[in-house]
């Protein structure tokens, strides 16, 4: 993708010095010149109005509380639009009306987020940006019954584990309620409770 926006970079002063040449044996050197002259001042100040415009739509995305992604994107639009138009020539001056008018820049913003931000955005953040994060992948069907069954087998036994925990316990604790035992692990302990009616 980087080769491809360099070898683009490349080839459009090329192209832009075979248009001019041409443009000036068809019209001559002053009116080429001119022309190219008008469209950079033209170009510019309707950058200049693109980017308040989008400067004050900015601010109100913010001020909703969203993220200005189209913003930002069309602020960075604009800022290529102004380096084509600032750049002499015809064929970079057509590129940057391109990205300065709003049907065409609407069409280039679409494609640089689908295109260019997007996946530079999952490359960096690993799926976190767009939400596409899984952590183990998918399960098998087969890993999901099969966990299913082990889980009910080990619920139904863990229940009945515990009902029988729970009535020798019980029958522990009624047959050694008369006693004053109370059993730690392996060790039983007499403890004795001294009655204070009788002290008095």
């Amino acid at each position: 993708m980087l080769k491809r926006a360099l070898i683009g970079l490349l080839l459009i002063p090329l192209v832009d010095a075979l248009f001019l040449v041409y443009v000036a044996t068809q019209l001559g050197a002053v009116l080429t010149v001119a022309l190219v002259v008008l469209t950079a001042l033209v170009g510019t100040l309707f950058v200049r109005a693109e980017g308040r415009h989008t400067i004050r739509r900015l601010q109100g995305t913010l001020e909703k509380g969203e993220v200005p992604a189209d913003e930002l994107t069309d602020g960075a639009l604009l800022i290529a639009a102004g380096a084509f138009l600032l750049t002499p020539g015809l064929v970079t001056d057509t590129v940057g009306f391109l990205l300065a008018f709003p049907p065409s820049r609407i069409l280039v913003r679409e494609a640089v987020q689908k295109w260019v931000v997007k996946p530079y955005l999952e490359k960096k953040t690993g799926g976190f940006a767009s939400g596409n994060v899984y952590t183990f992948g998918f399960p098998n069907a087969e890993d999901v019954s099969a966990s299913g069954t082990g889980t009910g087998a080990g619920a139904s036994g863990a229940g009945t584990g515990g009902a029988s925990a729970g009535g020798a316990s019980g029958s522990t604790a009624s047959g050694q309620s008369d006693d004053d035992t109370y059993r730690v692990d392996d060790d039983a302990y007499d403890i004795e409770f001294e009655d204070r009616e009788d002290e008095k």
